[in-house]
């Protein structure tokens, strides 16, 4: 059975619908939570690939989250080996700037909500994503962003803004600015710990009601991802 580390930053930044989904396409996930104390690989040598999902706190906060610098680590080590890679929100921002690219605050303000995922000519070819390239939304909750792709890096996927939401970085990596693996649940969570800010939290209790509304949606539209990335990771 094909093995993948996948990186959790906080409890609150779960695998969730896309760890079940690769478990339900086969793949065995080692979930390591650095923040816990986690020993994190020095290299993915036992893996099959790496998923590196979504947290708080920004790309570079090294001193505070220790963790960060060794995830980078992995990510490189996964783009020199040619194993799958994969980042979800901060782990996409990890992922470029792992590889040279820029991670700064959204000069537009926070993303937060359900929002339309828009496709280019890029993403029709992509080993990972050609099968979602369609109309589609998902969940966009975040204030960081890629502002500069490393070089040789594929855009795939702008928000309504412009905005960088996915990337080829590498021919066997990837990384995604929004959320496909968050349910109302993990939704639910964020809306009532993301912030001290009273709108911010209104917004994302509104935010999370959405998501609880259109789930079927948008685990319809998402589950493919789960099933590209175990192909991809299987050479299936």
């Amino acid at each position: 059975m094909a093995r993948v580390l996948v990186v959790q930053h906080e409890d609150d930044c779960p695998p969730a619908l896309l760890g079940r989904w690769l478990v339900e396409d086969g793949v065995d996930l080692d979930v390591r939570r650095p923040y816990a104390g986690d020993e994190l690989p020095a290299d993915l040598a036992e893996h099959d690939g790496l998923l590196v999902l979504g947290g708080p706190m920004d790309a570079d906060q090294d001193a505070d989250f220790a963790w960060l610098a060794p995830t980078r680590a992995l990510i490189r080590d996964g783009v020199a080996s040619g194993r799958p890679t994969l980042g979800v929100c901060l782990g996409h921002q990890l992922v470029a700037l792992a590889l040279g690219g820029r991670v700064e605050r959204n000069p537009a303000g926070r993303q937060l909500g359900v929002l339309p995922v828009v496709w280019n000519d890029a993403a029709g070819d992509d080993p990972l994503f050609a099968t979602l390239a369609g109309d589609r939304r998902c969940l966009h909750w975040n204030q960081d962003v890629v502002t500069e792709l490393p070089d040789d890096a594929v855009l795939l996927a702008t928000a309504p803004g412009g905005e960088v939401q996915a990337a080829r970085f590498a021919p066997r990596a990837w990384g995604i600015q929004p959320h496909p693996e968050a349910d109302a649940s993990v939704a639910r969570r964020w809306a009532d710990t993301e912030s001290p800010d009273a709108s911010v939290l209104a917004r994302g209790a509104v935010v999370a009601a959405e998501v609880a509304e259109v789930g079927a949606e948008l685990e319809s539209a998402w589950r493919g991802l789960a099933t590209a990335f175990a192909g991809v990771v299987t050479g299936s």
